[in-house]
């Protein structure tokens, strides 16, 4: 584990405004370990006391310490071969996620990296851990996910596909809110 792949993960994540102060989440996985962010802890400054060790399948002392959005991850990893997971709230996205089933970008490299994105919950109950399940299922045939007026989970190999993922998706969302705003400003042919 790299206290400091963590950091730089985060820190980029915050800068770009795609998680707020206190929100998201990082894990890897470590055999039948999950090393995951600590519950409420600020991505943007991580600390080694913010990077909390517990197990995918079973609880043990730390694990009250871990992000709220532990129960998805732990689905995750029992049912897709990723090693690692982001979870972001990047604002463009929840924006569709309001409004949309499904993102599909408009750009070349959102269409080459994240392909369709599945908007999920709509009709159910957005709460962290919820819709563990649903998620799951959802990456073993995507690598990006959104839920609906929530965020995005994005997994990878490495924190740095799923970083890919999520900067992408949240580059992707914004293009698609500008070329809207363009053309609802653009006179009638």
């Amino acid at each position: 584990m790299s206290l400091s792949q963590f950091q730089t993960i985060g820190r980029d994540l915050s800068t770009r405004g795609l998680v707020s102060s206190h929100s998201g989440n990082l894990s890897i996985r470590l055999g039948e370990r999950i090393i995951i962010t600590r519950r409420g802890c600020m991505l943007g400054y991580l600390q080694e006391h913010d990077l909390i060790e517990t197990g995918i399948t079973k609880n043990d002392r730390s694990t009250p310490l871990a992000s709220v959005e532990l129960a998805v991850h732990r689905a995750i990893y029992q049912v897709t071969p990723a090693l690692a997971i982001i979870h972001a709230h990047p604002p463009h996205a929840i924006a569709l996620s309001l409004a949309e089933t499904e993102i599909v970008p408009s750009d070349v490299e959102g269409l080459a990296i994240v392909h369709r994105v599945p908007v999920l919950g709509w009709h159910m109950e957005v709460k962290p851990g919820v819709l563990a399940d649903v998620i799951s299922q959802a990456l073993k045939q995507h690598r990006i996910v959104m839920v609906h007026g929530h965020g995005s989970f994005a997994i990878g190999q490495l924190l740095e596909e799923a970083h890919n993922c999520t900067t992408t998706l949240g580059e992707s969302c914004r293009v698609i809110c500008l070329l809207r705003l363009l053309q609802a400003g653009s006179p009638k042919k």
